[in-house]
């Protein structure tokens, strides 16, 4: 008679421990994806709470920050990358799983945790999120991914450039394809200047400051953050840069609203505005999308320096309080109202300057906003067309004969940037406005690779700004 050998001992039951990096890094995804959330308005109350309430450091920050930013930033990558690994579509993978799998591939593909580290804490905080039996899961698919390198596996699952560029690009660079498209489109060029521009996109952006004009200088800001921490900008006169782990909050300046947060691209296009030749009057200047009020804050210190009066309007109640609070102090006249650029509450031909800084995809800051990328549809450009050559429209006519428009997109797509401009010019769905182009380039002094003009786009990886676009036109009858 056989006997059967000896039951093992179950082993007894672990408890799942809780990192609180990985848990506040997971937590930012799940609000991305169920909340259509931003992370860049998420993670920092998060990161908050977290100091407070559990001895967070300032490495335990950047990790979390590192983790949440390169996993929305590679997920196309990693999207590929996991579905070779499972043996069903990822769209029958739960959002949740398919979240702390991309976590996990970005800590053994995008940093230099080890291997073995970036496993078990995955599959710990699957344990935590997901239960002991997806966390089996979890650990069976990271396992596999851990066997080879980022640039092995980007290899197996992107195709050649040859048979399918843009497919090609969208896979290695993490942007969909319709993005890879229109982003050539607008570049033009061959491969090399777009490798450029989608890498850049993938970089972490530096923190840039704005020191207000008459208010406070670069100079203040430098010598607030000390020589270590800041860098004088590149081109606008106004801005400073911050060293990475710097922290904008902590400085009085940035506190009383002299100073404040804002991309050298959006200061470039503010002070070309300001700056543009104008004959006669140049006493009433208008901001008319002003939210969240960056570009308002600059052009009312520019306005105050002349004696001017700014108006800020804003469509959405609580963007135009967000207005107020960035004016607040502003030494000059200015106003703040709510009120839709669209249908203006302001007379015709009322102000000598106008800004039109119009919603619209954002395909500009995906290195501010990686989330974006995978939320906008080729759609979306349709229904922000009536808008913005609707506030162009009116923009053009709030200014007097002889004034000055500036359009600005965040934005490089044509059919956001040039494309409504000449629209709006030649009459195309409504009446032609009688205007002519203003060159930008000699307004933007210094900055390099500004096209054959007049209109004016900046890139991410030319001019290390946002891809701004700016359009100066001068109303003629």
């Amino acid at each position: 008679m056989n006997q059967q050998a000896p039951r093992r001992p179950a082993k007894p039951y672990r408890r799942p421990k809780k990192d609180p990096v990985r848990l506040l890094a997971f937590e930012v995804l799940r609000a991305v994806d169920e909340r259509d959330a931003y992370a860049n308005l998420v993670l920092p109350p998060l990161l908050k709470k977290a100091r407070e309430n559990t001895g967070f450091e300032a490495r335990d920050a950047a990790l979390a920050t590192e983790l949440v930013y390169g996993t929305l930033r590679r997920q196309g990558t990693y999207d590929a990358i996991i579905s070779a690994c499972v043996d069903r579509p990822l769209r029958e993978v739960d959002p949740p799983v398919l979240d702390v799998l991309a976590l996990g591939a970005h800590q053994l593909l995008g940093t230099r945790i080890p291997t073995h580290a970036a496993v078990s804490a995955s599959v710990e905080l699957a344990r935590v999120v997901l239960g002991d039996g997806r966390a089996k899961f979890v650990n069976a698919v990271l396992r596999k991914i851990a066997r080879d390198d980022l640039d092995t596996w980007v290899g197996r699952v992107a195709p050649p450039y040859d048979e399918d560029a843009e497919d090609h690009l969208a896979v290695v660079h993490s942007h969909p394809r319709w993005v890879v498209s229109a982003l050539w489109d607008a570049l033009g060029g061959g491969r090399a200047g777009i490798e450029d521009l989608l890498e850049a996109d993938n970089e972490r952006p530096e923190v840039t400051l704005v020191a207000r004009p008459g208010r406070s200088t670069p100079d203040e800001l430098l010598a607030a953050v000390g020589e270590d921490s800041g860098l004088p900008g590149r081109w606008s006169p106004y801005a400073v840069r911050l060293a990475e782990g710097g922290e904008p909050g902590a400085l009085d300046a940035v506190r009383d609203g002299r100073a404040g947060v804002q991309d050298e691209g959006s200061q470039l296009v503010a002070v070309a505005l300001a700056n543009a030749p104008l004959d006669g009057a140049d006493a009433r200047w208008l901001d008319a999308c002003a939210g969240p009020g960056g570009k308002a804050a600059l052009l009312a210190a520019l306005a105050a320096g002349r004696d001017a009066f700014l108006l800020a309007a804003e469509k959405q109640h609580h963007r135009a309080r967000l207005v107020e609070r960035a004016l607040a102090g502003n030494p000059g006249p200015y106003q703040v109202i709510t009120a839709d650029g669209t249908r203006p509450p302001w007379a015709p031909g009322s102000f000598d300057r106008v800004l039109a800084d119009v919603p619209c995809s954002g395909l500009g800051a995906l290195r501010r906003r990686p989330e974006s990328r995978w939320r906008r549809r080729p759609a979306d450009l349709e229904g922000f067309a009536p808008l913005q050559r609707g506030l162009l429209r009116e923009a053009l006519g709030a200014v007097r004969v002889g004034g000055v428009v500036g359009y600005a997109t965040c934005s490089p797509h044509l059919a956001e940037t040039r494309a409504v401009v000449e629209d709006v010019l030649k009459g195309r769905g409504g009446p032609a406005v009688e205007a002519e182009w203003i060159d930008a380039r000699p307004l933007m002094p210094g900055v390099p690779a500004l096209g054959d003009g007049p209109d004016v786009q900046l890139w991410p990886h030319l001019h290390g700004t946002d891809a701004m676009y700016l359009a100066l036109l001068r109303r003629t009858a």
